[in-house]
C-alpha cells in the first residue's frame, strides 16, 4: 500500500503526521509525505531517519487559514496534482481541507484537525464577520469536505462542529489522535509546579488565565510568544499583574527539554477554550501529570473522569482547582494515575495507526469493487 499524506510544520499536525507516518511505515506501508508552511529544521525531521519506503517532499507554500494565501494555495494544489500523477498512490490522506477537492480517482481522506470558523465561535462567541478572507476560507473548506470520500476528525465534537458550520460529511469517522508512550517518562520524581503548553498569542489556548490567579507555586509556560507577524505578545500578561504571579516563560522547547519538563511537572493546566483534541495534554498524561482542564465538550469527551475540570473559562475556578491538587498529594497522585491510564488505554500511536490502516484498506477495497 502507498499513501500520499500532507502535513504542516507549524502546529501539532506535524507531531500527528510523525506518529502516523512512523506507525504506517512500521506496518509495511509506503509513505510519501508532503509538508506545507515553514521548511522544517533538521531536528524536526530527525525522526524520519531509518524509515523504510519513505519519501519526504518539503515545501514552503502558505497554509489555507493564512491571509493572502490564495496564490500559494493554487500553486500547492498544482504541485500535489502533479505529484499524484508521478507517484501514483493508493490512498490520499490530506491534513488540510482544500486538497480534498483535487480531481483524482484515488480515494481521498480529509482529516479535520481544527478550523477558523469553529475557533472564532469558541473564542469570540460569534461567527466571524464576512470578509474576502473568511468567505474564501469557507468555500475552500466546504469544497474539500464535499469532495472527500471520508472525513476524519480527532473527536466527535470536531465532527459535529464541521456538520454545523459546513456540511454533514457523506462518510464521517472519529479516529482519536495518539502518541508513542515511550517518548515520555512517567517515572521521574515530581516537583510542585504547574505547566502549560500553548502559543501565547493564540486566544484559543487562553494561557492568560494562569496569570489571573496568584498560585503558591511556579508556573512554566511553554510556547511561542510571537504571533505570525513576528510581534511579541507577552504584553498580554501585563494587564493581569504579571509581576505578582510566579510565571516562568520558557518559550519554544526541544523534544528533550519538553520531555524533562513534563516528567518533573505535577500539574498540567489545559486552559484552551478551543481544542478539537489537544496533543499537549496527552503528552502530559503520558508523563503522569495530573490534568486540570477547562470544562469544554471536547476535553470532557477525551478525558472523561481522568481530569479535574474548572468552570468554563473561569480563572478563579482554575486557581481553586490547582490549589486543591497542590494541597492534597494523594488526590494529585490519583488524578495523575487516572490520566496516565486513560492515555495508555485510549490514545496510543499504535491504536491510531491501526485504525487508519483499517480505513485505508476499506477505501481501497471499495474502489476495487467499484471498478
Amino acid at each position: 500500500m502507498h499513501v500520499l499524506m500532507t502535513a504542516d510544520t507549524i502546529g501539532g499536525v506535524w507531531n500527528y503526521a510523525r506518529e502516523l507516518a512512523t506507525g504506517l511505515s512500521q506496518r509495511g506501508v509506503r509513505i510519501t509525505l508532503v509538508s506545507f508552511g515553514e521548511i522544517p529544521s533538521s531536528e524536526q525531521t530527525q525522526w524520519m531517519e531509518g524509515l523504510s519506503r519513505f519519501d519526504y517532499r518539503p515545501t514552503g507554500f502558505k497554509l489555507e487559514w493564512m491571509r493572502d494565501s490564495m496564490e500559494d494555495l493554487e500553486h500547492s494544489s498544482e504541485y500535489l496534482q502533479s505529484l499524484i500523477d508521478e507517484v501514483q498512490p493508493d490512498v490520499l490522506h490530506f491534513n488540510q481541507y482544500l486538497y480534498g477537492a483535487l480531481h483524482s480517482s484515488v480515494p481521498k481522506i480529509v482529516c479535520a484537525h481544527s478550523d477558523v470558523i469553529g475557533w472564532w465561535q469558541a473564542v469570540r462567541g460569534s461567527d466571524p464577520p464576512s470578509s474576502s478572507w473568511i468567505d474564501e476560507y469557507r468555500q475552500l473548506v466546504y469544497s474539500g469536505l464535499a469532495a472527500a470520500d471520508t472525513v476524519v476528525a480527532p473527536s466527535r465534537w470536531m465532527l459535529e462542529s464541521l456538520s454545523e458550520n459546513y456540511l454533514q460529511p457523506v462518510a464521517g469517522r472519529v479516529i482519536y489522535n495518539g502518541r508513542t508512550p515511550t517518548l515520555f517518562n512517567p517515572h521521574v520524581s515530581k516537583e510542585e509546579f504547574v505547566m502549560s503548553v500553548g502559543r501565547v498569542w493564540d486566544a484559543g489556548k487562553q494561557v492568560t488565565l494562569l496569570a489571573q490567579q496568584e498560585l503558591p507555586c511556579e508556573t512554566f509556560l511553554v510556547g511561542s510568544a510571537q504571533d505570525p507577524d513576528g510581534t511579541s505578545q507577552l504584553t498580554l500578561f501585563e494587564a493581569f499583574g504579571e509581576r505578582k504571579v510566579n510565571i516562568n516563560f520558557k518559550g519554544p522547547q526541544t523534544e528533550a527539554q519538553l520531555r524533562q519538563l513534563y516528567g518533573r511537572c505535577s500539574i498540567y493546566a489545559a486552559t484552551s477554550r478551543y481544542e478539537p483534541f489537544g496533543l499537549a495534554p496527552l503528552e502530559a498524561a503520558f508523563s503522569r501529570c495530573a490534568l486540570v482542564a477547562n470544562d469544554i465538550p471536547s476535553l470532557r469527551e477525551i478525558w472523561g473522569d481522568a481530569a479535574l475540570y474548572f468552570n468554563h473559562n473561569d480563572a478563579r475556578s482554575l486557581g481553586v482547582s490547582i490549589r486543591s491538587l497542590l494541597a492534597d498529594p494523594d488526590l494529585r497522585r490519583d488524578y495523575a494515575n487516572r490520566a496516565l491510564r486513560r492515555a495508555q488505554s485510549h490514545y496510543t500511536a499504535a491504536q491510531m495507526s491501526d485504525e487508519y490502516l483499517s480505513l485505508y484498506r476499506s477505501l481501497i477495497s471499495a474502489e476495487v469493487l467499484a471498478a
